[in-house]
């Protein structure tokens, strides 16, 4: 069974893989980055994970505009939107790369002069850090799904740390997927100030009525999901019912169905949560329809592409 949503086989090709760091390609060994670095001292940076489908990084410019505004709003001086993409293309190439590959793009605020907080106390330029590697979610997590626990580590108001921001500081999601997994599951489900469902600590979450609807989130309290807005757009442009809203647990518990999303393993399905099976506790049609059309929406869009 499912350790997570990222579980995967080890691939013995990611030891020799070569790394993008600060403009510079480096065996897997020598990627390295300063102990005063920003990302490493403050975790002061913003990143996006990328799923590569026939040599390209699907959605790419929904994943670079969500790193665009993350960074605007950080005051980090990200470098231009073709610097990235060639980074991220000279990464794949170097590493021969086409498909089963998942890309880490992070960009710090860069070297600090000293290892405090301030960002007046930055030195250098942002630190772009690019990794891929050969990487597929596990067959038996896509078909069978994962259990959910929901942990006492609720969503962020906007005001204290803005839960849209795709930064490198992940502490909160942290210490809710230990308590998940602490607790016998696979992953958390975390609810928002007001005790409302609002997404997972490394995926969104959905469920399906009985009438057949897909619910997520109203999404005020959970991360601007690339694979979620996908997701929505293909519920609409294949008549299937869905709604961004407001619902608690006692909806969950007694949806047909329920998934995950994430732009590594796409669609999952949701087995239980908090020990109440969700369903009949396997995968379900919607789930298992929409994961076909995901996979086509897709593969329609890098069929679009060419290397830039």
């Amino acid at each position: 069974m499912a350790t997570g949503t990222h579980d995967h086989v080890d691939d013995p090709r990611n030891a020799e893989v070569l790394i993008h760091v600060g403009g510079r390609l480096v065996p897997r060994a020598e990627a390295t980055v300063s102990v005063l670095d920003a990302g490493f001292v403050l975790g002061d940076g913003v990143w996006e994970g990328l799923r590569v489908h026939a040599g390209h990084p699907a959605f790419l410019e929904r994943h670079l505009d969500r790193l665009e505004e993350g960074a605007r709003a950080l005051m980090i001086d990200l470098p231009s939107r073709a610097e990235l993409t060639d980074a991220v293309y000279a990464t794949l190439e170097a590493n021969d790369m086409s498909d089963g590959v998942h890309v880490r793009l992070m960009v710090s605020r860069g070297v600090k002069s000293t290892p405090y907080q301030d960002p007046r106390m930055t030195v250098g330029p942002p630190t772009v850090v690019v990794v891929a590697e050969h990487k597929d979610p596990l067959p038996a997590t896509v078909r069978e799904g994962i259990t959910l626990f929901t942990t006492h580590v609720r969503r962020a108001n906007p005001d204290t740390l803005d839960p849209r921001l795709n930064a490198h500081s992940k502490l909160n999601d942290i210490t809710a997927c230990i308590q998940a997994y602490q607790a016998g599951a696979d992953e958390a489900l975390m609810l928002d100030p007001q005790g409302f469902v609002a997404t997972c600590n490394s995926t969104h979450f959905f469920l399906v009525t009985r009438d057949g609807e897909v619910w997520t989130s109203d999404g005020r309290y959970c991360l601007a999901g690339i694979t979620r807005a996908n997701v929505i757009e293909v519920c609409r442009a294949h008549d299937v019912p869905v709604r961004e809203r407001t619902f608690s647990l006692t909806d969950v518990y007694s949806a047909a169905e329920a998934f995950v999303t994430g732009t590594f393993a796409g669609l999952v399905p949701v087995r239980s949560v908090d020990g109440r099976t969700i369903g009949s506790g396997a995968r379900g049609p919607v789930v298992e329809r929409l994961q076909g059309l995901y996979a086509d929406h897709v593969v329609a869009d890098v069929a679009a592409r060419s290397r830039p």
